[in-house]
């Protein structure tokens, strides 16, 4: 049994607080926290006792535009937990004007799965096991 457990995403933003406005709007994240840290906003959201934090750049720091597939992290995932349809939470995302990368799609007999594009080119998997 390993003693590590997830604890949080950290994102890099050209604007910290419209992309922390987005992942609550959006996905209905909350703000627990927003400070200065390092010279950078930096913005927690929770997701059940998960945490995505959103920061600006750093001062001496040079964050580029992401170009397409790159090395490292490719996306992170939520999963859409209990008994909601699937479908329809994907539909409710697109009303909400969120990007889908790959629509719904039956990823094996007990999982479905779909891509969103958040500010800044981050791409979330979401998903629903059975």
């Amino acid at each position: 049994m390993s003693n590590l457990s997830f604890d949080h995403v950290h994102v890099i933003s050209r604007n910290p607080e419209a992309s922390a406005k987005w992942f609550v709007e959006k996905l209905e994240g909350k703000v627990t926290a927003s400070h200065e840290v390092r010279g950078a906003p930096q913005v927690y959201i929770d997701f059940g006792g998960h945490k995505v934090i959103v920061r600006g750049q750093r001062p001496g720091e040079a964050a580029q535009d992401k170009t397409g597939l790159e090395w490292g992290t490719d996306h992170f995932g939520f999963q859409v937990a209990g008994n909601v349809d699937f479908r329809a939470y994907c539909a409710g995302l697109k009303s909400k004007g969120v990007k889908f990368t790959v629509d719904v799609t039956q990823f094996n007999p007990t999982t479905q799965i779909a891509f969103i594009e958040a500010p800044d080119g981050v791409i979330i998997e979401l998903l629903q096991r059975k």
